[in-house]
């Protein structure tokens, strides 16, 4: 089932936020797929959202740091990580959201407690990322399958914008919400954030396969791309919905 949804920016749930997160140099590659890939792999009563009856795919790697929780500082060795998810867009009860198939981070323990407090399908990989000017090197090789790699270079273009709310480029970043599954019972997440400083961007991707370990094909045509400097993010508790 398909459902395509126009939506508003996001008023913060009431109680405190649990987590803040800084990302870096994030990417956003879109691809417009077809929606039968993804209908038969999200959890029963999740629908998949549209755009003008399109779905999409996002891959996307970025650095992150500053993470710490609401009472605690940032603690050295476990402050920041490198990341890449392979998501797309769905609405559940009404709300609108991202559902992440996977998510490949560098850090042991964050992967772990991710999986096992936040029900959220982490991977541990090798991930390294170099910046040469304004240019990104990002490169990701999941440990646990031989398909699951990324590298791609990218870097920004043009002058920096916020998105308008009846854009492509809203809908496909302006997300306040997650939702993951476990034992049968769907989660949401909510997020909050500034509205997106967005550039265009050029990438040539070298190793894109990541999406291929869900049976998700991306198309041979050029994805929509995205690109930001940073973005802090904080993070309310996942809770059944």
């Amino acid at each position: 089932m398909l459902k395509e949804t126009s939506h508003r920016p996001f008023l913060p749930p009431k109680g405190p936020w649990i987590m803040k997160q800084v990302w870096n140099d994030l990417l956003f590659a879109h691809w417009k797929v077809n929606a039968a890939q993804l209908e038969d792999k999200l959890p029963e009563g999740m629908v998949l959202d549209t755009w003008r009856e399109e779905a999409y795919v996002g891959v996307v790697p970025f650095a992150m740091d500053h993470v710490r929780g609401r009472w605690i500082p940032p603690i050295p060795f476990a402050s920041s990580l490198l990341e890449l998810n392979v998501r797309t867009y769905v609405t559940y009860k009404g709300v609108p959201g991202v559902y992440f198939f996977s998510l490949d981070a560098n850090h042991r323990l964050a992967v772990q407690t991710a999986r096992r407090f936040f029900h959220l399908p982490y991977y541990f990989s090798k991930i390294s990322i170099r910046r040469e000017g304004k240019g990104v090197f990002f490169s990701s090789e999941r440990q646990s399958d031989s398909v699951g790699t990324f590298s791609a270079s990218y870097e920004p273009v043009g002058t920096p914008f916020v998105s308008a709310p009846d854009s492509l480029e809203y809908w496909l970043t302006e997300r306040y919400c997650l939702f993951t599954s476990h034992k049968e019972k769907i989660y949401r997440g909510d997020i909050h954030h500034l509205p997106w400083n967005l550039q265009k961007a050029d990438a040539t991707f070298i190793d894109n396969r990541v999406a291929l370990t869900h049976s998700i094909y991306l198309p041979d045509h050029d994805p929509i791309l995205h690109y930001s400097t940073n973005q802090e993010v904080i993070f309310w508790k996942l809770t059944p919905f």
